[in-house]
């Protein structure tokens, strides 16, 4: 059987199509990436804007005043995670010799344990894994990354404040731009469907990730663990990460306290905790907060998950959920693309119309 040249042209073009966005995206990741990480956080900083409403004294203040306010002190969060990052290298390296002497010791438990004779030194081990890399070149790739950051976050922070300025007139332009009364309905739709799920998803995530480095910090700093601020923030950011983030982000610290202490059973008792804060957050507190706001399905976060990370390594990683959420509200608004949006879901619900045709089920989660 002979397929028709035209019923070919629709998959031949999407497919052209999905591969040059996808170029697209890995070579304009230093353009795109502090754009959308913006986009991203001004979802936050709106949320927790209109969150001040019922504060006392501060929900008196004007929208554009709360605004500004969750900026600065967003701007200030930023500066001061950039610090503890900076000050924990440096004690890292200050830190080397007596890592070093617990390394020896637990390669001389283990010798004793096999029953080794002959027990490798520091000497021995160094040369055999890290002696032929430099250190300082380490050191220099480092700060190298730092400075990048920097640079990264300070754009992020430029956009932010431009993005929450012109928020308010958005919608006059959009109505401007768009002729077609319906088709800018349709898109002012799909524009607030976007900000109440993407945002109220991003800032109950936060708070979420939050009380979960709160209490990582309080069992890293119980078990006297070094860099106890540094790790707890790094539990909390990877959290953003669905399914493996909270996983690696407890192995960093549990591997940290091997040579710190050198005591398998002190490693033990941390591992233990942080799981289980791990557990009770993501299994007891998270479904009770978010409930099920994004409508993913499980295998199509994992393969999200892939692609950005093969795209934008951990940013893409981090950023994964919401960018594919926003995409499927895009396909779900159009009727070429609406299948796509209906195979992204993890439920539907073709009985509810809605300004784009049958609706997907928003209170299912990934």
């Amino acid at each position: 059987m002979i397929v028709p040249p035209s019923q070919l042209a629709l998959p031949v073009n999407a497919a052209l199509l999905a591969v040059l966005a996808g170029f697209l995206i890995f070579i304009g990741k230093p353009v795109l990436l502090p754009i959308l990480a913006a986009v991203i956080a001004v979802y936050v900083l709106i949320s927790v804007s209109e969150a001040m409403r019922a504060v006392p004294l501060v929900g008196l203040l004007s929208a554009p005043m709360r605004r500004l306010l969750v900026l600065v002190a967003f701007t200030l969060v930023v500066l001061l995670l950039l610090g503890v990052v900076v000050d924990t290298i440096s004690r890292i390296l200050r830190e080397a010799p007596t890592y070093q002497a617990n390394i020896e010791r637990l390669v001389a438990q283990g010798a004793d344990m096999l029953g080794v004779d002959e027990r490798p030194d520091w000497k021995t081990i160094r040369d055999a894994t890290f002696g032929r890399l430099s250190v300082q070149t380490l050191i220099n790739t480092a700060l190298y990354n730092i400075t990048g950051i920097g640079t990264s976050v300070f754009l992020v922070i430029v956009y932010s404040a431009f993005l929450l300025s012109e928020r308010a007139g958005f919608a006059v332009k959009l109505s401007a731009a768009m002729r077609d009364a319906e088709g800018a309905a349709k898109t002012e739709a799909m524009i607030r469907d976007i900000n109440d799920r993407i945002g109220d998803y991003l800032a109950i995530k936060t708070l979420i990730n939050a009380m979960l480095g709160t209490v990582s910090f309080v069992v890293l700093w119980a078990l006297d663990v070094d860099f106890a601020i540094f790790w707890a923030l790094v539990i909390a950011l990877l959290n953003y990460i669905p399914y493996f983030g909270s996983l690696v982000g407890v192995a960093f610290p549990v591997s940290l306290s091997i040579v710190q202490f050198g005591d398998l059973w002190w490693t033990m008792l941390l591992a233990i905790l942080l799981t289980a804060a791990q557990m009770i957050v993501g299994n007891i507190v998270e479904p009770r907060l978010i409930g099920r706001r994004v409508n993913l399905s499980p295998f199509v976060v994992l393969v999200s998950l892939a692609v950005w990370s093969a795209l934008w390594g951990l940013a893409g990683a981090l950023l994964a959920v919401p960018l594919t959420s926003i995409l499927s509200i895009v396909f779900s608004s159009f009727e070429p693309t609406r299948p796509l949006a209906i195979l992204m879901a993890d439920r539907i619900d073709l009985t509810v119309p809605s300004v784009a045709g049958p609706s997907i089920k928003r209170d299912v989660g990934y």
